[in-house]
């Protein structure tokens, strides 16, 4: 299932029914699951842990060395969940010695031209879009949806079901459940059609629209927001990780439309 004119160190360790296209290079600390399939001009560097029934397109590098000058040639990793897409031309670099690995969960998306920087962690059914630029130390939610051309500051923190416009500069903190749009990056509503096609229900998508009117439209700064949060709101696992989200956002959250100011 390998190509003779691939070239695959001996060490590397290729499961069953993985093909590997011509003109691949794989180094010897791989590891690649069953099912996997890696295209055509595809280069997999020291450090890559490519899982079950991936698709990685051609011209993808994967576990490069990080673009940090503080990199001091460390044994890290990269970490690619099940079922997972690369296309084409993407960059994934391995971490560092602040976190020891970069992963990217099971059943992503991530679309050409994309760079994943150093130490990210990124969720379960993440969708990356074409051309998008992640910083180093980045993490983002499960279910997440990043328009095209978007770029993430490094230490950034997207949540759970969050989804960003095409083009967006993301400079804050993004809690769960979120749109968000415009330049400046403002709060757009929730992600009520994402909730939908995942599974909640009516009444959990209210009760998020009411814990967000309160922080971006009633008129309070985010720690009387907070204050009023948990003295009106029963608590469920939806209002304490939005909760917990913000009070564990050093950087700040993305503002409120019109308000200008950051919250």
């Amino acid at each position: 299932m390998i190509h003779q004119l691939a070239a695959v160190d001996k060490r590397a360790k290729i499961s069953k029914n993985v093909i590997v296209e011509p003109f691949t290079t794989i180094a010897g600390d791989v590891e690649i699951g069953e099912g996997t399939w890696i295209g055509s001009n595809v280069t997999i560097m020291d450090g890559a842990r490519i899982g079950k029934n991936c698709r990685i397109f051609p011209g993808t590098v994967i576990s490069a060395i990080p673009q940090d000058l503080k990199f001091d040639g460390e044994d890290t990793q990269t970490i690619i969940g099940d079922d997972t897409t690369i296309r084409e031309c993407v960059t994934v670099n391995r971490g560092t010695k602040a976190l020891g690995h970069t992963k990217i969960g099971k059943n992503c998306l991530i679309m050409a031209t994309s760079h994943i920087a150093h130490d990210c962690v990124i969720g379960d059914h993440v969708i990356i879009v074409n051309g998008c630029g992640i910083a180093g130390h980045v993490e983002i939610g499960d279910y997440t949806v990043m328009g095209g051309l978007s770029a993430v500051h490094q230490f950034g923190k997207i949540g759970k079901h969050v989804m960003i416009s095409g083009g967006t500069l993301v400079r804050k903190d993004i809690p769960p459940y979120v749109k968000v749009a415009r330049e400046p990056m403002s709060y757009a509503g929730i992600n009520s059609v994402g909730l939908r096609r995942r599974g909640f229900t009516n009444e959990k998508i209210f009760e998020i629209q009411k814990i967000y009117r309160a922080i971006f439209q009633m008129k309070m700064n985010v720690s009387q927001a907070i204050t009023h949060i948990e003295k009106e709101m029963l608590p469920t696992a939806e209002r304490d990780e939005i909760l917990q989200f913000i009070q564990n956002s050093p950087r700040g959250i993305v503002k409120g439309y019109g308000t200008g100011k950051d919250n």
